[in-house]
């Protein structure tokens, strides 16, 4: 399936330009003496452990770093090094890519910028020139929102408001090559997570909007030295091909917004890509096919072959009627396989406890329910839910089949229904990490539910659904952090607090770092989920928490903002009142 859609442009960087640009920019902490070192496949599947060189900082999407200088005896020493305010307002949830002593930094509205991880001098910034009606055709806020980069060879690549795929010059900021993926009046796409790369590809997904149609909700690969379209998928089947039946007779054109709006993970033995899908647009499916159709690929695991982007296998998660997307990351880990039946709901009866297997973990849907399958041929291994769900009722454990809750289930407009979680996530886009230390997964969840109801408002509201958002039933603590195994899906431990918990990252010192809406940024223990330490940062921690070292030294970073779900959240604990500035800041221990 491949096409070449767009036009790609190679910019020559005048040798001028470039000694003028150098000579402006101030001196690089760890390059300044070296020439820059081009990033290859091996050392993206393989990094530097003081490097963060993509969105989980490895592509099967841990969000661990093995570093280990902080500690659980020493954490509490922290100091911050280094702050900076981000230049552009918007939505932040930016995930700094750390590469030999430079930060490279999403900011709202296509901003990047390069920074001493050091010391926060910015070295380059990097403006995009955007159309004055892009967000008028895209979701409000969502529109600018810029949650990671990738590298490669010299290039810092990143997709653009404006529907393009572009690189820079990781040393100066210049813009090197740049193709358009879709045409934003046509077909309107969000893109407001990165890509990743895999064998030298730039793999992107994509939030695509309801009147740009099917042709908009692809994936897409490009080559990452020149930016050539290397192939596309659409994520909705088109008349004829598989799948094309499960959407009740819908007119292809009529088919709407199964999207990809978070970035994958990669396996390159199996040069697989694993990424997830949304829900379709209107969301209760009596109003687009008939509520037992299946509608693929929507609430679904795609495995990609990397070269050519056919879909190797699928696994739906959910027939969804309740915008319960599942999107989210998708961990990759070699484990043993034991599920204990007496605190794991579903598991395949084939499956010989004890047997090491290849699996795709974590939770990657707002459900808040944790799924393992075999990740080379999808095979259903066993699920368990976490937070209060009540929108699936069972899953077959031979065939991994997903059975809905009848009685939650929409037939008519106007319906109103108690759902649980909301659609704000049991899980959302912030993300959870693994640790290989204690082989276990570590989840933000929300206890949260919502009073939902479909409306008939002509196509005028994304999902067609009126919700009310409420805490769970028999809690006041909305936010939480679970320890999971990997091994046996047991809980290995429940952190709860007031305030929604925000993004995770796992480091090899044992500790588990979070932050949460209240502005709070807090190191957990791993084994236990003790807050070993804390400090209040004033705004949520609406970005992607990482950590890196320079020169033998390892620093931590919590980026603040305004990060979509966090006033919303705020929202159900009206008595927390944070700020919300879009901040980095950088900490690490004495010298």
């Amino acid at each position: 399936m491949q096409t070449q859609a767009g036009k790609s442009r190679r910019e020559l960087v005048a040798a001028l330009v470039v000694a003028a640009c150098a000579a402006a920019q101030p001196a690089v902490h760890a390059q300044s003496t070296t020439a820059f070192v081009p990033v290859t496949d091996a050392m993206l599947q393989e990094p530097s452990p003081d490097d963060w060189l993509m969105w989980r900082r490895t592509l099967d999407g841990w969000g661990y770093s093995p570093l280990a200088q902080i500690d659980r005896q020493n954490v509490g020493d922290l100091r911050l090094v280094w702050s900076r305010a981000l230049s552009a307002g918007g939505r932040q949830q930016g995930t700094p890519l750390i590469y030999d002593g430079v930060m490279y930094m999403p900011n709202p509205s296509d901003v990047i910028q390069a920074i001493d991880a050091a010391t926060g001098d910015l070295i380059w910034e990097y403006r995009r020139s955007l159309p004055d009606d892009v967000c008028e055709l895209l979701m409000p806020g969502v529109c600018t929102t810029n949650r990671n980069l990738a590298i490669y060879d010299n290039l810092i690549i990143d997709t653009s408001v404006d529907e393009y795929v572009f690189a820079l010059d990781a040393t100066t900021g210049d813009l090197v090559w740049e193709t358009e993926i879709l045409d934003y009046r046509v077909h309107p796409a969000n893109q407001s997570t990165g890509p990743i790369i895999a064998n030298g590809k730039v793999i992107s997904g994509r939030s695509c909007m309801p009147r740009a149609g099917p042709e908009a909700c692809v994936i897409t690969a490009h080559d990452a030295r020149t930016g050539e379209e290397l192939w596309r998928r659409r994520t909705i089947p088109a008349p004829g091909e598989p799948g094309d039946e499960t959407w009740g007779g819908v007119p292809d054109e009529e088919r709407r917004h199964v999207g990809t709006w978070m970035a994958p993970s990669y396996d390159p033995e199996l040069n697989l890509i694993y990424i997830g899908t949304s829900v379709t647009s209107p969301a209760p499916k009596f109003m687009v096919g008939g509520a037992e159709n299946k509608h693929l690929y929507h609430n679904s695991t795609l495995a990609l072959d990397a070269d050519t982007g056919e879909i190797v296998w699928y696994y739906q998660h959910l027939n969804d009627h309740w915008d319960l997307d599942h999107p989210f990351e998708r961990l990759l880990v070699d484990t043993v396989v034991r599920p204990n039946p007496a605190v794991v709901s579903w598991i395949n009866p084939r499956l010989q406890p004890g047997e090491e297997r290849r699996v795709m973990t974590g939770i990657p849907g707002k459900t808040g329910v944790v799924y393992t399958l075999d990740r080379a041929t999808g095979e259903f291994l066993w699920a368990t839910p976490t937070v209060a769900q009540n929108v699936i009722s069972h899953i077959d454990g031979a065939t991994g089949v997903v059975s809905e809750n009848p009685e939650v289930v929409f037939r008519s407009i106007g319906q109103e229904v108690l759902i649980c979680p909301t659609a704000m996530g049991g899980k959302d886009w912030e993300a959870g990490a693994y640790s290989p230390r204690t082989n276990a997964m570590y989840m933000p969840l929300r206890n949260a539910c919502a009073r939902m109801v479909p409306l008939d408002d002509g196509g005028r509201s994304l999902y067609s659904l009126g919700m009310r958002n409420e805490l769970a039933p028999g809690t006041d603590q909305l936010g939480a952090v679970w320890g999971i195994s990997a091994e046996t899906g047991e809980t290995t431990w429940v952190y709860e607090q007031r305030a929604a918990t925000m993004s995770l990252a796992a480091t090899g010192g044992g500790l588990v770092f979070v932050g949460d809406v209240n502005g709070r940024f807090r190191a957990l223990d791993d084994e236990t989920g003790d807050v070993l330490w804390e400090i209040n940062l004033g705004s949520p921690v609406s970005g992607f928490p990482v950590t890196y070292a320079v020169d033998g030294r390892q620093y931590v970073v919590a980026g603040t903002g305004t990060g979509g779900n966090a006033s919303r959240w705020t929202a159900m604990t009206p008595e927390l009142r944070p700020s919300g500035g879009n901040n980095l800041f950088v900490f690490a221990l004495p010298d």
